[in-house]
């Protein structure tokens, strides 16, 4: 953009993520409105936070009551969401934080785009693949009930498609076991891929 330029400082993102002892990353939950992203983000956040690390939790409704809250449900506000939420976890990472973030997010080009803004292994794709029977079970909000009716238009799962990640670094249908395992499944990978350290008191979920 003409007459911007980006200002470097001199405390950069490996001295951030040195001063709080740990790599920091973006876990992107993705998948149908009920799957239980937020739930599930929310425990291994929990975790994560009481093992010492240094996270924030990006949800899909709290953004849209400030960062967001002008933006509608059309096809183009739903792109503008993501670009912005996806712009501000990139700021969180760079400040060496671990982000999780809970976001539909329906097709593989949006996610594709924002894990372009992010090195290889900071972008970390969970897909919360629980069946869409099991999310209109659960409605917790009631907008299966409403999008079944009409009363809500291009609802994915419904009357818009949800394109599945093609290969994802983690998936998880919440229909399937506890949530204390299912976090304990993620933190192990967190494990493996040098995010954290095995030797931390993790506590999970219960």
């Amino acid at each position: 953009m003409a007459n911007i330029v980006w200002h470097p400082h001199p405390i950069d993102q490996a001295a951030r993520a040195a001063q709080k002892g740990q790599q920091p990353v973006l876990l992107w939950f993705t998948g149908l409105s009920g799957a239980g992203k937020s739930t599930l983000a929310g425990a291994l956040e929990r975790a994560l936070f009481e093992a010492g690390l240094h996270t924030y939790l990006l949800d899909g409704d709290n953004v849209r009551h400030g960062l967001c809250q002008e933006l509608g449900f059309s096809a183009a506000d739903r792109a503008e969401n993501l670009r912005r939420v996806g712009e501000v976890a990139k700021l969180m990472v760079d400040a060496g934080l671990v982000v999780l973030s809970a976001f539909i997010s329906p097709t593989i080009k949006e996610r594709s785009r924002l894990r372009a803004l992010f090195p290889a292994g900071q972008f970390i794709e969970v897909h919360v693949a629980t069946p869409l029977v099991v999310c209109e079970q659960r409605d917790p909000k009631g907008l299966y009930v409403k999008a079944r009716r009409g009363e809500i238009s291009d609802f994915t799962g419904i009357s818009s498609p949800y394109e599945a990640p093609l290969a994802p670094e983690l998936t998880i249908d919440t229909s399937q076991g506890e949530l204390a395992t299912q976090v304990a499944a993620i933190i192990e990978y967190l494990i493996d891929c040098g995010v954290m350290h095995g030797e931390r008191e993790v506590a999970t979920a219960s």
